[in-house]
């Protein structure tokens, strides 16, 4: 089942009236596009009106019958918009493991339906407290927001201590780590924008 932010990422495309109108365009009935394709026509209905979703290799083969590449499908949509709503149910928790094998951090994705972004922004929830947290860097800047608890963040090797309500922007091409401080876990905001 598509999740509804799904559907309407999938929806902008329009691949369902693409279908239809190259089906149209060479006077082939549902039947007879499905005998070319091995599909049911009931599929390629559902298809067509957006009810379903193909996958690739379904795409393909109504590609290969068109003579039209994937990229027709996804080509010369609707201009897109850099807008996107993420619904707290629809998030997923991942974890970060940095090489090592206990998680340092588990984190949220809040910017994934937006298809046109600069930055990237997480929730980020430090539920133990690392004794050695391992560094990373990655290029462009990052701005952290502490939502809860006490966070001891390292740049370049020096040590920053932040409480709740406490920010902290830095160039993100230097060496840095998070440690949770304290016994209660800590959570963060944390935006990333690239080079």
């Amino acid at each position: 089942m598509v999740s509804p932010t799904l559907k309407g990422e999938l929806g902008a495309y329009g691949i369902g009236g693409k279908l239809r109108a190259l089906r149209l365009t060479r006077k082939l009935g549902l039947v007879e596009l499905g005998r070319h394709t091995g599909l049911s026509p009931a599929m390629l209905s559902k298809l067509e009106r957006g009810i379903m979703f193909p996958t690739l290799p379904t795409l393909l083969r109504i590609a290969l019958v068109f003579g039209v590449g994937l990229d027709h499908f996804f080509a010369a949509s609707a201009p897109r918009r850099a807008l996107g709503i993420v619904r707290a149910a629809e998030r997923r928790r991942f974890t970060e493991k940095l090489g090592g094998r206990e998680v340092a951090w588990e984190f949220e994705c809040l910017d994934f339906t937006a298809t046109e972004r600069v930055l990237n922004a997480y929730r980020v929830r430090f539920a133990q407290a690392a004794k050695k947290p391992r560094a990373h860097e990655h290029a462009g800047a990052e701005f952290l927001h502490v939502l809860s608890g006490r966070l001891g963040v390292t740049v370049a090797g020096e040590e920053h201590l932040l409480d709740a309500g406490d920010s902290l922007y830095f160039d993100s091409s230097q060496p840095h780590s998070y440690r949770r401080l304290g016994a209660r876990p800590a959570e963060a905001m944390v935006v990333t924008v690239p080079a």
